[in-house]
């Protein structure tokens, strides 16, 4: 049974020069008419899928808050509608700086939203610029204080590290700046050039200045270091929380729970199988009009993809896999299904076993993609 919903929102009004992510200019989009059609998603699903009670939801994009107040106000209506969720359930929505009015942000807290997460990436305003981002370091605090006198009292920000041109000290600095705005969460990611992105064009020409493997590693090293330093504990690979504000929404993921997705681009587990929903908004929207899902693929994880997928997804939490639950939902111990992948990674000193857990070692979390491949293609069944 689905614990979570993911929700959609395409819509961007800047589109970054690193982002990949299902996006769209906002500027004559059909708005209103995909969030109808995506509330007809909701519909359609839980008749197929119902559940009695959501832990948690994430409204992310694109640009979620760059919707006007009508539109959200009507999308956040029609999630209270149609989802099963009270007081109790994360309910977050991806922001940008700059973006949350104090209509906005009421808006919002008047529809049960009670977490917020900003894509900050760093403080310093000449990366934010090389990166075409259009909030700058001021736009942060302000809006942040305005979260924070709105009522929210759950608030995560995103730093991105390994930036073009970004130093050792320059990281440093933006570390030590975010720390002054007294929040409960944080995210902290190494750039990704990804295909068909104004980065990975430039890389490709050879004008994109990256600080190398040992500077991302030594800034990896100063993340994990600081947020120690300052009471947040690292509860997964890139997230540090203060006790008790772990992101539930990604616990899900990590846990191989099922989860909801709606919207263009969107992916869900389901009932056991994995679904993906077509990427442009006609294709997404003209099934719906038939009252039809927009799927564009479906499949059924077999019993040993489901089991790799438990460790390379658990082993990214800090707590790692638990051997009684994997053996509650499989039958089987990972420690003798993955007896010969165990014993590699053990010796190499990337991965420890104890108190019913494998887990990351400090190593291993430096080179975490190569314990997870490690475990893909092995199990049977």
């Amino acid at each position: 049974m689905s614990k979570a919903a993911y929700i959609h929102i395409p819509f961007c009004e800047h589109i970054c020069h690193y982002c990949d992510f299902n996006k769209v200019f906002l500027q004559g989009q059909p708005v209103d008419q995909y969030i109808g059609f995506m509330k007809k998603e909701m519909e359609l699903t839980i008749q197929e899928a119902p559940t009695s009670h959501l832990r948690s939801i994430f409204v992310g994009g694109g640009t979620p808050t760059a919707l006007n107040e009508q539109q959200l106000e009507t999308l956040c209506q029609g999630i209270r509608d149609i989802l099963s969720f009270n007081s109790e359930t994360e309910f977050t929505f991806e922001a940008n700086p700059g973006d949350l009015s104090k209509e906005k942000l009421q808006i919002l807290y008047d529809a049960g939203v009670n977490r917020l997460s900003f894509g900050v990436q760093t403080f310093n305003d000449e990366l934010l610029e090389r990166i075409g981002r259009v909030h700058r370091a001021k736009d942060v605090f302000k809006s942040i204080e305005h979260a924070k006198q709105a009522g929210f009292k759950n608030i995560s920000v995103d730093l991105i590290y390994s930036l073009p041109g970004q130093t050792l000290a320059d990281f440093k600095e933006t570390l030590h700046t975010s720390f002054s705005l007294d929040i409960q969460h944080y995210s902290g990611y190494s750039l990704i050039i990804e295909p068909k992105t104004v980065f990975y064009n430039l890389m490709r020409k050879g004008r994109l200045p990256l600080p190398g493997e040992d500077t991302e590693a030594a800034m990896y090293e100063e993340l994990m270091e600081q947020m120690d330093k300052h009471g947040y504990h690292q509860y997964e690979i890139s997230n540090f929380a203060l006790p008790g504000y772990e992101s539930q929404h990604n616990l899900t993921y990590w846990n191989n729970d099922e989860y909801y997705g709606f919207g263009a681009g969107a992916h869900s587990y389901v009932n056991g199988r994995r679904r993906s929903n077509y990427g442009p908004l006609k294709k997404y929207m003209d099934p719906l009009k038939q009252g039809q899902f927009p799927t564009l693929e479906e499949t059924k994880p077999t019993k040993a993809e489901k089991m790799e997928e438990e460790m390379f997804l658990g082993l990214r939490k800090n707590e790692g896999v638990s051997i009684p639950r994997f053996i509650k939902r499989y039958e089987v111990s990972p420690l003798d299904l993955f007896a010969n992948e165990m014993a590699v990674l053990t010796e190499k000193k990337l991965i420890i076993v104890e108190n019913n857990f494998i887990r990351l070692t400090k190593k291993g979390r430096f080179l975490g993609n190569e314990v997870f491949q490690s475990f893909l293609g092995v199990a049977q069944g």
